[in-house]
């Protein structure tokens, strides 16, 4: 049988023929080829997480801010019927007002009582070097190391460096705060926009859930931060009043920083003891077994009872995660990885159970993460 098929017909099924043998062989390449992207992409990603994480926690503590504005003018909302624009401006101004109210009054307090509790932990320092001496035990040095005036300015080159660094690191903080506070009032203000400029990365059909999850993370971060303000507000309270009628030095600032330190679980408020212990020690005896005792029973109930009715809507983070990460991120980026380890723990296993254990291992949660509440 003739083939009538003229030339450019069998050249083109020729084509065809071989294009087909090709194919698998193309594929392969394709494949291996966008795997390598990947792989490139990802180790990319990654190097410029590592070269900014100061950066991006900066943002995340702006995110918290924004979070803690929001649940502000949440709770106004049943109070005030006016839109959400004006609660937030309303809430920055009584927060402005409460903290220029709080340094005037701090103005006159603070330095007063912190000079007295450095006076007090002083004299402690000379007993324990006197006890540690007659051990031959010389932990100060044979000059006590202790003379800052001379300290400081023996040496120009020295006291220049020293000032050199603190108005380094104070001009640092003084940024990182201005930051974290503008960036706050920007995300509160339109949460929205914000959000969708990320959701619009992912694929259209997961917008929603992703949405979603975001919308469960911010969730997440307003019931705990509102809940560790209401503690640090307690507790400082609380050891305040109970250092102040036992006649402890300095009260307020001991109970503040009692009351700052639970924002750093488990380690935090083991830490805010040892201030509380020094000054109490050269006292005597009966008011320093006073002073821990009655330090200890307030931290237990707050961690044990208080803490927990105040936390029961957040989620709730396993002890030994927490620790760690603590660990982790604070000796990889000092203290503002310390004090955000918490909420990064907390939103991060939202992401991880919603994405990962859910969508991608295809196990239903929902009904027992965080109490059958979605």
């Amino acid at each position: 049988m003739s083939d009538s098929r003229t030339g450019p017909e069998r050249l083109r099924e020729s084509a065809l023929r071989n294009d087909c043998a090709d194919q698998p062989g193309n594929d392969t390449r394709r494949s291996i080829l966008a795997t390598g992207l990947t792989l490139l992409a990802a180790c990319v990603f990654l190097f410029l997480v590592w070269q900014t994480v100061s950066s991006l926690l900066l943002i995340f503590a702006g995110v918290l801010f924004a979070a803690f504005l929001d649940a502000s003018a949440r709770a106004l909302a049943p109070v005030l019927p006016l839109n959400r624009a004006w609660r937030l401006t309303l809430v920055l101004l009584l927060f402005s007002a409460l903290s220029g109210f709080g340094l005037a009054w701090g103005a006159g307090k603070l330095p007063e009582q912190t000079r007295i509790l450095l006076k007090v932990m002083d004299s402690q320092i000379d007993v324990l070097q006197e006890h540690l001496l007659s051990y031959g035990v010389d932990l100060l040095g044979p000059e006590w190391g202790r003379d800052f005036a001379q300290w400081m300015f023996s040496d120009q080159g020295r006291f220049l460096s020293h000032a050199q660094f603190l108005l380094g690191g104070a001009s640092s903080l003084l940024t990182g705060a201005l930051v974290i506070l503008f960036l706050g009032i920007l995300f509160a203000f339109d949460p929205t926009s914000h959000r969708e400029s990320l959701v619009m990365l992912v694929k259209q059909f997961y917008r929603a859930r992703t949405r979603a999850v975001m919308d469960e993370m911010g969730n997440v971060m307003r019931l705990w931060l509102v809940g560790q303000f209401i503690r640090i507000i307690l507790m400082t309270l609380w050891v305040w009043v109970a250092l102040y009628l036992i006649g402890l030095p300095g009260p307020f600032v001991l109970g503040l920083q009692a009351g700052l330190s639970n924002f750093i679980p488990y380690l935090g408020p083991i830490v805010a003891a040892v201030p509380i212990a020094l000054v109490a020690m050269p006292l005597g005896s009966s008011l320093l077994i006073w002073a821990v005792v009655i330090y200890t029973i307030i931290q237990s109930v707050e961690g044990y009872v208080i803490g927990p009715l105040i936390q029961r809507q957040a989620v709730e983070i396993p002890p030994a995660w927490t620790l760690v990460a603590i660990v982790l991120l604070g000796a990889l980026f000092g203290v503002l990885g310390i004090a955000l380890a918490m909420p990064l723990v907390a939103i991060g296993r939202v992401a991880i159970i919603r994405f990962y254990v859910e969508d991608y291992l295809g196990d239903d949660l929902k009904q027992r993460f965080n109490g059958g509440r979605s």
